[in-house]
């Protein structure tokens, strides 16, 4: 199966906004988007940059 970079990157996105708007019936919408957005953001980044470097990894012979 071949992703490329938009293919790979959606469903990410998709799933930090869902959770960001889902949390945001918990906590106060400032304390979401100022606080816990940033860092669900970060943790994606380092999340796929690290599987993304995992399954090169695992792909080479």
């Amino acid at each position: 199966m071949d992703f490329d970079f938009a293919t790979a990157v959606a469903p990410l996105v998709v799933i930090v906004a869902v959770a960001a708007v889902a949390l945001t019936s918990v906590m106060t919408s400032s304390t979401v988007f100022m606080m816990v957005l940033p860092s669900m953001i970060v943790f994606s980044v380092i999340a796929f940059f690290f599987g993304m470097k995992h399954g090169e990894f695992r792909a080479s012979p």
